[in-house]
């Protein structure tokens, strides 16, 4: 499910909540929250961009637990352990 992220309209209104915002996940299909969930104030959804892809540590780390050795290139046809 989708995480969104939430922000009061007006920050001094909310609560420590909402005023620095918050995380939620909704199915794409819900509607948007118009308040927050804890004081009721009117919030908006903060438009951000999606993780696509993975990192490169996190990918190293997968291989790592996968048995794998990560390689980095030094010279041509030379290469060193990353980890």
């Amino acid at each position: 499910m989708p995480m969104y992220v939430y922000e009061a309209k007006e920050p001094e209104q909310g609560c420590a909540k909402c005023a620095h915002g918050f995380e939620i996940a909704q199915s794409i299909n819900d509607a948007k929250l118009t308040a927050c969930p804890d004081c009721g104030a009117p919030v908006f959804r903060v438009i951000q961009a999606p993780g696509l892809g993975r990192s490169e540590t996190d990918l190293h780390y997968r291989a790592k637990r996968a048995g794998f050795k990560c390689l980095k290139k030094v010279t041509k046809g030379e290469y060193e352990p990353i980890y």
